[in-house]
């Protein structure tokens, strides 16, 4: 008979095998036989505890092993592959360092109340960004300029934003008056500013009392209007700020007031701002510029 060029090829393969290992292959081994007793039942016993789907990888990569391996070299490849398997599957646990696992000298954490707290309990940071105040609470005395009643020179003075609690409520008060008695105003304000107080913008609605007085007018009641924050530095170091009420609305006496200012910081508590105010009544418009320099608090 005929040898075919398969059968030649396979006894060149068989030949190349005994060159190597210097004996033939071991036969193909039935599925789930394994020539050690001892393997067999390490491997019985690993097998209840790998999940249906790493059995199935299990026996894809049996599959792929050569068949001189398999046999007793085989079942140790095997059994690796098996003890190997529940340390790839499950999840390893980390542990989550704590500030009290810093290595640090008792003197340097007994000076210092932020590490003492936050060995206490880790703060969350994003928050209290959020809920400390961007701006700070400010006294303020300056130099008043009316243009509109003949550029007469007066003095101003007052307080802003004084935190009500830790929530976004404040109270301000101001008083400003020409030396010459011809303009004065004074009043009292609420505002409760509706974004976190660490927001770089924010807004405040605006409700209180106020009292005005010119050469030809003179008016006071309920003060109603709204405030525009804009922080440009964080802690009272710049910001702008737009306020728009009205006294006594809806009366014959309404004047609308509108107030820009401008404050930047010279020192970490002292700084100047510019007012520019604008006042609208029925009888006139006047206008009012002060330089303020401020002591935040």
């Amino acid at each position: 008979m005929k040898e075919s060029p398969k059968s030649r090829k396979f006894g060149w393969n068989l030949g190349l095998l005994k060159l190597r290992h210097g004996r033939s292959p071991q036969p193909p081994l039935s599925r789930g036989a394994i020539s050690s007793p001892f393997l067999r039942g390490a491997r019985e016993n690993l097998t209840r505890h790998i999940p249906p789907f790493l059995r199935e990888a299990r026996g894809d990569l049996t599959r792929h092993i050569p068949l001189f391996l398999r046999g007793a070299r085989g079942d140790l490849i095997v059994l690796f592959l098996l003890i190997s398997t529940p340390a790839w599957s499950q999840p390893q646990q980390h542990k989550t360092p704590s500030a009290a696992d810093l290595d640090l000298k008792p003197e340097i954490i007994e000076s210092s109340p932020v590490l003492q707290r936050w060995m206490r309990q880790v703060p969350n940071v994003l928050e209290e960004i959020d809920r400390d105040p961007s701006f700070r609470t400010r006294l303020r005395l300056g130099y008043s300029l009316f243009p509109s009643t003949d550029n007469a020179s007066g003095w101003n003075f007052g307080i802003e934003d004084l935190f009500i609690s830790k929530s976004g409520l404040t109270i301000s008060g101001d008083y400003h008056a020409a030396f010459d008695r011809q303009r004065e105003a004074y009043g009292v304000d609420l505002r409760y500013y509706v974004r976190p107080l660490g927001k770089y913008i924010n807004f405040a609605p605006i409700i209180g009392y106020r009292h005005m007085e010119t050469g030809d007018y003179s008016t006071d009641g309920i003060n109603l209007g709204a405030r525009l924050l804009l922080v440009l530095s964080r802690g009272g170091a710049a910001d702008i700020a737009l306020s728009q009420s009205w006294v006594s609305p809806g009366t014959d006496d309404e004047v609308g007031l509108t107030t820009l200012s401008f404050g930047y910081a010279v020192t970490r508590d002292l700084r100047l701002s510019t007012d520019l105010q604008r006042q609208n009544s029925r009888q006139e418009k006047d206008s009012r510029l002060g330089i303020v320099l401020e002591w935040m608090l």
